[in-house]
């Protein structure tokens, strides 16, 4: 049985969003296309903590006590019974905050690198009984991982997030991510997104929209417009990407995240547009071209 094992987790977009009215539960359904992008947090899980206890080494932040590591830690423990000690190091490069789902992503990562450390061979039912303990992005992450680690990944994710139905994901377009310096409380931006009186319904068919040319896109995200009313950099960073000439873009979850897409041409490994888009807008933004 290996001591350690180092593994990477990946950051979403979310193409389209739609939020529905909150549930008696508390919790709100949703309808969105979920799709990873090659932007990494890297995470090395080890079993050289003291019995029953893990510990989460974070470079650059400081975790609360409680947090999605220990409570994934805690899950699994009840599930499997297993009593051994975890120590999990993170190197953080998603932005935490921003709507790209990295927290949800490292415990799902977490999750999944336990049970091979400790060859608990979780069925997938398993996995996802504890993605529901930890948070609703979980459930795509841990499908994402059951698919195949590191493959790109494309899901209509829908309920709280449990519902997660994989469909074709596309490699014809590159994205170019702009990091806003603001950070929006998810908890805040549902509540923002409740007493929204301009919000309409969507009736967009989120699966078939996907496979459209992007230039005809019709997806958008139910937070984009209250949490821009609070946030102007985001209204300033959507413009410049597609000023950019970006063929679609808007706020990613939450935010403060924002993508745009920029169609390949034929026989393009990566969007000549989108790179000269990464060479400009870095003048002025933290980006990432994924």
């Amino acid at each position: 049985m290996a001591d350690s094992i180092t593994v990477t987790a990946p950051a979403k977009i979310n193409i389209g969003l739609r939020v529905l009215p909150k549930r008696l539960d508390g919790y709100h359904s949703i309808e969105s296309i979920f799709t990873t992008v090659p932007l990494y947090d890297t995470l090395t899980v080890s079993l050289d903590a003291p019995k029953e206890t893990c510990i989460v080494e974070c470079e650059g932040m400081n975790l609360p006590r409680e947090n999605t590591f220990t409570t994934a830690y805690k899950a699994f423990c009840v599930l499997t019974g297993m009593k051994c000690g975890v120590r999990v190091h993170i190197t953080k490069r998603i932005p935490s905050g921003g709507g790209l789902g990295g927290g949800s992503s490292d415990a799902s990562s977490f999750i999944q690198s336990i049970d091979r450390l400790l060859n608990t061979r979780l069925a997938s039912d398993d996995l996802h009984k504890i993605a529901g303990l930890v948070g609703s992005d979980v459930f795509f992450f841990t499908q994402a991982l059951i698919e195949g680690h590191n493959r790109p990944f494309a899901a209509l994710v829908e309920g709280r997030g449990e519902l997660v139905t994989p469909v074709e994901p596309r490699n014809d377009y590159s994205i170019v991510l702009v990091f806003p310096k603001v950070s929006v409380s998810t908890k805040n931006a549902y509540s923002w997104v409740d007493s929204y009186n301009g919000k309409k319904a969507s009736s967009l068919d989120m699966k078939k929209e996907f496979y459209k040319p992007i230039k005809e896109w019709q997806f958008s995200n139910d937070f984009t417009t209250p949490v821009s009313e609070r946030f102007k950099e985001i209204v300033s960073a959507i413009a410049a990407l597609k000023d950019c000439g970006a063929d679609f873009a808007d706020m990613s979850g939450s935010g403060s995240t924002v993508f745009g897409i920029f169609a390949k041409k034929e026989g393009e490994e990566v969007s000549s547009l989108a790179r000269s888009s990464f060479e400009v807008l870095s003048k002025n933004w933290r980006i990432a071209l994924a």
